[in-house]
């Protein structure tokens, strides 16, 4: 029997694969196990773009959280954080802005053990083990860590994750409770799977996901662009990963293929 790793966390099922590690893996990562490389896998076999899409998003966040330093932005919520990889959003927010604080929010297990062990010693980023679905925790835990002061204004990142919230949970109460939480210069970035961009695959995606602890959700770009309400878009809107933005000398992506549809807004 292969020895259990030590950043494994005890209740952890290395069996039931998740959509976290599923994605480290995808990332290039190594906190993942054979259940998640396995799905993985298939993943990759019903979306061949999977790698890159993955890569793309990881993208869209760096962008988008430099979009927010500039804007004035000094502190973040991340909900759904996932597992720790280059580019975290306190790597890249320091980077910009030395002084920016971060709280990052998740719920599985793995993802929340190798956070606070890359986190252990940093004195302006934490991890929170909570369901992003119940902003009133979150809110309540966010607060108690004294990072976040919520009459200046706050990122919320839910870049990823918003396509694993089933529509009984209510994805769009869930962004209005913490969008009624933040104060005026806010902003909230997100990104999701949509249906709108290679449908034959994204329902073989669905299927795959099926199969895990994390099934998917995706959700057309009026949906997506719904879940703005109360925030202003700041350009060019909800669209394919690749055009949110892209860097200077970027290399071309072709939107068609991205799978995610991402945007940004600034609350009124």
């Amino acid at each position: 029997m292969a020895q259990r790793p030590r950043w494994v966390p005890d209740e952890v099922d290395p069996g039931l694969p998740s959509a976290a590690r599923v994605y480290d893996y995808l990332l290039g990562g190594g906190h993942n196990f054979a259940a998640d490389r396995a799905l993985a896998e298939k993943f990759v076999h019903a979306q061949p773009n999977a790698r890159t899409i993955a890569r793309l998003n990881r993208s869209f966040l760096r962008r988008a959280v430099l979009h927010l330093v500039g804007a004035g932005v000094r502190q973040f919520l991340d909900l759904g954080s996932g597992i720790p990889t280059v580019g975290n959003v306190h790597e890249v927010a320091h980077r910009a802005a030395p002084g920016s604080r971060v709280v990052y929010v998740d719920f599985e297990d793995v993802a929340v053990a190798h956070s606070r062990m890359l986190l252990e010693h940093e004195e302006r980023a934490t991890i929170l083990q909570e369901d992003m679905t119940d902003p009133g925790a979150v809110l309540a835990a966010a607060r108690a860590t004294g990072l976040l002061d919520f009459a200046e204004p706050i990122g919320v990142l839910a870049v990823g994750v918003l396509h694993f919230v089933p529509p009984e949970r209510d994805p769009a109460g869930v962004l209005a409770a913490y969008r009624d939480a933040v104060g005026p210069g806010s902003h909230l970035a997100l990104s999701q799977f949509t249906w709108d961009l290679q449908p034959r695959e994204m329902a073989q995606v669905v299927e795959v996901m099926s199969r895990s602890a994390n099934p998917m959700h995706p959700r057309t770009r009026a949906e997506i662009t719904a879940l703005f309400d109360g925030f202003d878009l700041v350009e060019p809107g909800v669209v394919p990963l690749p055009l949110w933005r892209p860097e200077e000398g970027a290399v071309e992506e072709d939107p068609d293929r991205a799978g995610i549809l991402a945007g940004v807004g600034r609350k009124r």
